[in-house]
């Protein structure tokens, strides 16, 4: 794959009438991974999906290099950019491996079956993500998270040098959200990939991305490393509740903490836990 820059210019979305992201930048770059934070009705995902072609950009533009999207056939785009997302139906009567096909498509010639490579990218993209011992499973099988994990294949199976993912770590257990994560940063470190990635989840956002943008009612509020981003002020004003924020002396790695009305018990639980 070689490098890909995705960029947005001055993006002005809405729904309807109603904007819903105001004149925001971003820019994703070969080999790092920028992570979309802020709470519910920030902007992140419809952002995350004009970067995709999926919602339609009312000004602004969003370029792949030097190119502008819009100018660019499906299959152009789908060979340089791929798409995790959270809306997907689970296909009937199909196997795991069939479905994880489906990320060869933009690669293949019409009416050709799937060649060589297209075989080892698919088993590639399993063996990454933890499902090639299922790959003759039916997907009507599977949990939630299993299928989640699929649909992360199919897309790696896509081999792009932009990849862009909303909320990959939901549904997952514990071992696999942080699997999903270093995953992220394989991409980027290993393989040179432009990753964007919306997050929920602080603490993730924090342990996986070299660029953090926070958004805040469908404005940037914060961009930059995620130590400037991650502070208390800026949390607190975001999210309209008190954060504290830490670095961990052992690891380095922020610690971010929400307080809530029950502040003392968690004190309490954090003590009894530093006394064993």
């Amino acid at each position: 794959m070689s490098p890909v820059f995705l960029r947005g210019e001055q993006l002005l979305l809405r729904y309807g009438k109603t904007a819903v992201v105001h004149g925001v930048s971003v820019t994703l770059a070969p080999g790092q991974v920028t992570a979309l934070v802020g709470p519910n009705g920030s902007g992140k995902s419809t952002l995350l999906r004009a970067l995709a072609r999926l919602h339609r950009v009312d000004d602004g533009e969003v370029l792949l290099d030097q190119r502008a999207v819009s100018l660019l056939t499906a299959r152009e785009f789908a060979r340089e950019v791929t798409l995790f997302s959270q809306s997907r139906q689970a296909p009937h009567g199909l196997t795991v491996s069939e479905v994880v096909a489906f990320g060869r498509h933009p690669h293949r010639r019409r009416f050709a079956g799937p060649s060589a490579a297209d075989r080892d990218a698919v088993d590639r993209a399993m063996g990454v993500t933890g499902v090639r011992d299922m790959a003759q499973r039916a997907v009507g099988e599977l949990s939630g998270g299993e299928m989640q994990r699929v649909w992360l294949a199919a897309c790696l199976a896509q081999e792009t040098g932009v990849v862009l993912l909303d909320e990959p770590t939901n549904h997952l257990d514990l071992r696999y959200q942080i699997e999903t994560l270093d995953l992220v940063r394989d991409l980027a470190d290993d393989h040179g990939v432009a990753v964007g990635i919306v997050l929920h989840d602080l603490d993730h956002a924090a342990r996986v991305a070299d660029t953090l943008v926070l958004l805040h009612a469908g404005r940037v509020h914060a961009a930059g490393d995620p130590v400037e981003v991650l502070t208390a002020e800026h949390l607190s004003e975001v999210y309209g509740l008190r954060v504290e924020v830490e670095a961990d002396p052992r690891s380095g790695r922020l610690r971010i903490d929400p307080v809530g009305r029950h502040p003392a018990r968690n004190r309490k639980f954090a003590s009894s836990k530093e006394g064993l």
